[in-house]
C-alpha cells in the first residue's frame, strides 16, 4: 500500500447521514458526501495487512452468511489506487467484478468492513463510500459508457427476464461481451428491487434512470409493461433468442394467514413500497400527507420492515409501532459470533432512528407477533397481537391495538413459480444452467432472497456461464 500506517494517521470518516429533524421532510438522498481530499484520506487507511478478509467471502452458518464481500472485490487495490489519485485504475479494478457499483455504494451492508482486519481494533474501512467515489467520478469522467461498449458483435441474441440487479448485471456483461441483448421488465420502469423495493431516500431513482440510459447508449434493449406468460410466452422467447437468462427476483412474499387478513388496510411491504416510489415519481420527492394522523403497524423487523417505517414516516403517519418475531439480539457479539463474522447484535436502522425521535413510547416489539386483524366497514382498525416463543404464539398474551394500516415484511419465500414453469423449468443448477440448455436462473430466483451485492455476482457469473456455452456450441459446430 501507498501508505501502510494510514490507518494510524487518519480517524474514520463516514459519509455523514441528514440528521433526522431535516431528513424526515422530504424523500431526498440521506447521505451526503466528503470531499476528494477526505476521500483520499480514508482510502489511505487500508493497510497493507497481507490478509485481506475484506475481499474474500468467507460463508457459515450453512453457507447462508458470509463474512467479506460474496463478490470477491478486489478492495485493497482499489483503496490503494483511490489514495495514488489513479481514479481511472481504481474504476477499472473495481468494475472487473462489480458492474454495477453505484447500487452497492449506496445500499450494501458491507460485510467488507467488519471483515476488514482495521475492525479487529476499530471501525473498520470506509469501504462502501470509497466505492461509491469511484463509480461517481467513473460517470463524471464518460468512463462508465466507454467500458461497456463491446469490441465487437456475435450476432447472438440473448433474452434476460428481469431487471433487477441481477439481471442489469448480466445484461451489461453479456453486452460487454458482444451479444445482442434485450432486456423484458414487467413493470413501467427497469430496476426492479433497486427501482421499487428501496425507497428513494436510500437509493435515488436517477441513479437507476441514469444506468439503464448507459445501458441502452451501449447497445442494451429494454422491453418494459411486459409480463412473461401474460404479454409474451417463454416459447417465443425460446424461438427468437439462443439463449434467456430468468433473473426475476423472489419475489414471493410471505404472508400472514389469520382472520381479517382480507381486510382493506392490511398490505404486502412490497405493494405499498412500490406503490410510494411510484408517488414520489409522480409528484416529486417533498414529504406527502398520505397518512397524515393514521397509525401503522409493520410486521417484521428486517430491512424492508425498515424502509416501511421511514416511508411511513415522510408520509405524514401519527404513529408508527413495529413487531418482531425473534428475540431481541445481544448488544454484544455472542461467542460463537467471532470476527470476522457479521455481528448479531442488536442495531438501529434509519426508520427506527425516525421513529423513535418523533414517537413516544417503545418502537419494536420483539417476540411478538400478530394473530388477528379486526376492522370498521371492511376496513382494518385493530391488529391483536400476542407474545411469541420459538416462532409460536403463546395463548392468554393476546394484547388489541388501534391501527390504520398493517404494513407484511416479513421478507420472502423465494421466485414465482409461474415464471419457472413458462420455460418449462423443473431443475436449477449451481452452475445457473436448467433442464433446459437454452434457459439459466440466476439471481434470488437461483439462491433465494439475498443482497443487492449477491445479485450482482449472480448476474455476472451467469453472463460469464453463458458466454462459456455459446462458444462451446460454436466450436463444436
Amino acid at each position: 500500500m501507498a501508505d501502510p500506517f494510514g490507518f494510524m494517521k487518519y480517524p474514520r470518516v463516514n459519509n455523514p447521514i441528514r440528521p433526522v429533524a431535516e431528513r424526515i421532510k422530504d424523500f431526498e438522498e440521506m447521505e451526503n458526501v466528503l470531499s476528494v481530499e477526505e476521500r483520499r484520506k480514508q482510502a489511505a487507511r487500508c493497510m497493507n495487512c497481507g490478509v485481506p478478509h475484506c475481499h474474500a467471502g468467507q460463508f457459515y452458518s450453512g453457507g447462508r452468511a458470509v463474512s467479506g464481500c460474496p463478490n470477491d472485490n478486489l478492495i485493497p487495490e482499489w483503496n490503494d489506487l483511490i489514495y495514488r489519485e489513479e481514479d481511472k485504475h481504481a474504476f477499472e479494478r473495481l468494475t472487473l467484478t462489480n458492474p454495477l457499483p453505484e447500487f452497492t455504494g449506496l445500499v450494501c451492508p458491507a460485510p467488507c468492513e467488519v471483515a476488514c482486519n482495521e475492525a479487529l481494533n476499530g471501525k473498520g474501512i470506509t469501504i462502501r463510500n470509497n466505492e461509491r467515489y469511484i463509480i461517481e467520478t467513473a460517470y463524471a469522467n464518460g468512463w462508465v459508457k466507454e467500458s461497456g461498449i463491446p469490441l465487437h458483435r456475435n450476432g447472438i441474441k440473448v433474452a434476460v427476464v428481469g431487471s433487477g440487479p441481477a439481471g442489469l448485471a448480466c445484461a451489461w456483461r453479456l453486452n460487454q461481451l458482444g451479444y445482442d441483448v434485450t432486456v423484458y421488465e414487467r413493470d413501467d420502469h427497469p430496476g426492479g428491487l433497486t427501482m421499487y423495493g428501496i425507497p428513494n431516500m436510500k437509493l435515488p431513482k436517477e441513479i437507476v434512470a441514469r444506468r439503464v440510459k448507459i445501458m441502452e447508449e451501449v447497445g442494451v434493449k429494454f422491453v418494459l409493461n411486459t409480463e412473461v406468460g401474460i404479454d409474451v410466452s417463454g416459447d417465443e422467447l425460446k424461438r427468437k433468442y439462443q439463449r434467456i437468462v430468468l433473473a426475476i427476483g423472489a419475489r414471493q412474499a410471505r404472508d400472514l394467514n389469520v382472520p381479517g387478513r382480507e381486510l382493506e388496510g392490511v398490505r404486502l411491504a412490497v405493494d405499498y413500497l412500490t406503490d410510494a416510489t411510484k408517488s414520489v415519481l409522480k409528484n416529486g420527492t417533498k414529504a406527502s400527507k398520505e397518512l397524515e394522523g393514521k397509525k401503522v403497524m409493520v410486521i417484521g423487523g428486517g430491512d424492508t420492515g425498515n424502509d416501511c417505517i421511514a416511508t411511513a414516516i415522510r408520509q405524514g403517519a401519527a404513529d408508527v409501532k413495529q413487531l418482531e418475531i425473534t428475540r431481541r439480539p445481544p448488544s454484544k457479539r455472542p461467542a460463537d459470533n467471532p470476527w470476522p463474522q457479521w455481528p448479531r447484535v442488536a442495531k438501529t436502522g434509519y426508520g427506527q432512528e425516525e421513529a423513535n425521535e418523533l414517537f413516544e413510547g417503545v418502537l419494536t416489539q420483539y417476540e411478538t407477533t400478530a394473530v388477528g386483524f379486526g376492522g370498521v366497514d371492511g376496513h382494518v382498525s385493530s391488529v391483536t397481537t400476542c407474545h411469541a416463543q420459538l416462532f409460536k404464539p403463546v395463548p392468554g398474551t393476546e394484547e388489541k391495538h388501534p391501527v390504520d394500516l398493517v404494513l407484511l415484511a416479513m421478507g420472502f419465500t423465494g421466485a414465482q413459480k409461474q415464471f419457472l414453469d413458462e420455460f418449462g423449468v423443473t431443475e436449477v443448477n449451481d452452475d445457473y444452467t436448467t433442464n433446459d440448455e437454452k434457459v439459466y436462473v440466476a439471481g434470488d430466483a437461483r439462491r433465494g432472497p439475498s443482497l443487492v451485492i449477491w445479485g450482482i455476482h449472480e448476474g455476472r457469473i451467469a453472463a460469464e456461464k453463458v458466454n462459456e456455452a455459446c462458444k462451446a456450441a460454436a466450436h463444436a459446430e
